[in-house]
């Protein structure tokens, strides 16, 4: 900001609403509209800052624009008022002189408040100390503001008051409007890759008769013309790959999907995922397309692939390094921890480190458990830790040589879970026997066991080409890339408890 500018000192009080609002009624008691339907804009603050980068110090111009924004710094200097007013690209200095406004418009200048939206008709200059500015021959009030902005943004500490009021949030702290930029950037990216790959993007249901595509506990809610339960979308996948049996053969969707579960700084009950399917491919092929996603993302939003992140520095350059559950997890434990180890054993060392277990958990739920609390929180790099436990991958292929294991990924990064794929499950009677067991699981008290769906075994039987699918947590991806340590940091609007 300029030197000829500085930020306002209004300070909240119960009173400074009551001030505002009197200010709104002797403006609409004057015949005034204090909220305009429209205002014809010319240019932007940066459309001007580039069209006028030429223009000297101390220079007047007869070139009339039209600008707008809200009044974010105000300084009254007697016959002269310096206001900045802040649109969606950039901040544009206004320098309000008497003489040019007259007494009456000059008043109403003085009598603005931070936060009110104004539009500006005047003549481009450059003040003596550099800085761009317009001066006006009119100001127009667009819109009041009825409750003061925060002093500074450091004043706007309260992490809860940020994430519950993000419209001011955004106001007033610029690296906050900045993530969710880089957030769409980054969305846009994969979609631009995704094209680029031949993939189709589709939209499916986000009401689904049977909970599935996901082990995980569901939202209910109840439809009143069909009387019937519904589950909000937990996963897409079942309906993506009733779309390779029907003859698409590359498709995504970029879903919001919601699970019942809790809210910590890596989950929020709704959630954005790209889940992609393409036939005709394995494991392998879904590991490429998983790198080539992550890093047309950070090229693209960051034009980089060296990151960091809380700290940590972190290459993106493929290819990542692929590990096994199992490998990574007997070295972690310092012995063996595979299929071959006893139940007894398994559990045995679920009680030496601290993992709480379940009786009937079998050997690859124990194993999981076991790498997820030694292992997954120390893979900071970029890395594919492939071979899941059968049990706990109820829609990936079995690995032919060793039927406990599957032919599955998932991709970690900072000891989080980014990515997770699977050389997919198109077998229809192996598929019949895994819903089974999931029902099993589910009467055994299972909350987040899939449900059995019919309809989509009988489209497996209709034939489903070899497949890889990969799924991808956009949320998780953007906290990555823009360094954020809360998933409320890169959700425009987080879930929280009601206010006091």
């Amino acid at each position: 900001m300029s030197d000829e500018s500085t930020h306002g000192t209004e300070r909240p009080s119960e009173d400074v609403f009551a001030i505002r609002k009197a200010k709104l009624d002797a403006l609409r008691e004057r015949g005034e509209q204090p909220y305009k339907d429209r205002y014809d804009r010319t240019h932007t603050a940066t459309s001007l800052q580039e069209q006028y980068a030429a223009l000297d110090d101390g220079t007047e111009t007869e070139d009339v624009v039209h600008v707008a924004g809200r009044v974010v710094a105000k300084r009254d200097q007697g016959k002269i008022v310096f206001l900045v007013i802040r649109d969606d690209s950039t901040d544009l200095q206004l320098f309000c002189r008497v003489n040019v406004l007259g007494e009456e418009a000059f008043e109403a200048v003085r009598d603005l408040d931070l936060g009110d939206w104004i539009g500006a008709r005047g003549l481009v200059l450059r003040t003596r100390r550099g800085e761009l500015s317009v001066s006006p021959v009119e100001v127009s009030l667009l819109s009041k503001s009825l409750r003061p902005l925060p002093e500074k943004f450091h004043g706007l500490s309260d992490t809860e008051t940020r994430y519950r009021q993000r419209y001011v949030d955004l106001i007033v702290n610029a690296d906050v409007k900045r993530t969710f930029e880089t957030r769409f950037k980054i969305v846009a990216a994969i979609r631009r890759f995704m094209e680029s790959r031949q993939f189709v993007e589709v939209e499916t249901p986000m009401l689904h008769p049977i909970p599935g595509g996901a082990t995980a506990r569901p939202f209910v809610t109840h439809h009143n013309a069909l009387d019937m339960e519904f589950y909000l979308r937990i996963a897409p996948e079942l309906y993506l790959k009733r779309l390779l049996v029907g003859g698409f053969e590359r498709v995504y969707e970029i879903n919001r999907s919601f699970r019942n579960e809790g809210i910590s700084v890596r989950h929020n009950p709704e959630f954005t995922m790209l889940e992609a399917y393409q036939a005709f491919t394995n494991l392998d092929g879904m590991m490429e397309l998983t790198e080539g996603i992550v890093t047309a993302a950070a090229s693209e939003a960051l034009g980089t692939l060296q990151i960091t992140y809380q700290g940590a520095e972190i290459d993106l350059t493929p290819p990542w390094p692929r590990r096994t559950m199992i490998e990574l997890t007997s070295e972690a434990a310092d012995e063996d921890v595979s299929f071959a180890v006893t139940d007894a054993h398994l559990r045995h060392l679920c009680d030496h480190h601290g993992v709480p277990h379940d009786p009937s958990w079998g050997k690859g739920k124990l194993i999981t458990e076991l790498f997820e609390k030694l292992v997954e929180g120390t893979l900071v790099q970029p890395t594919f830790v492939t071979e899941y436990p059968l049990e706990t991958s109820p829609l990936a292929r079995k690995k032919p040589d060793e039927p406990e294991l599957t032919e599955r990924f998932e991709l970690i990064i900072t000891g989080r879970e980014i990515a997770n794929a699977f050389s997919e499950l198109v077998d229809p009677v192996d598929q019949r026997e895994r819903f089974a067991a999931q029902m099993a699981a589910k009467a055994g008290g299972d909350d987040e066991a899939m449900g059995y769906d019919e309809d989509y075994l009988r489209a497996m039987e209709y034939g489903m080409p070899p497949a890889g699918g990969m799924g991808i947590g956009i949320d998780r991806l953007v906290m990555l890339l823009t360094d954020s340590a809360s998933i409320r940091d890169v959700l425009l609007f987080p879930h929280l408890r009601p206010e006091a």
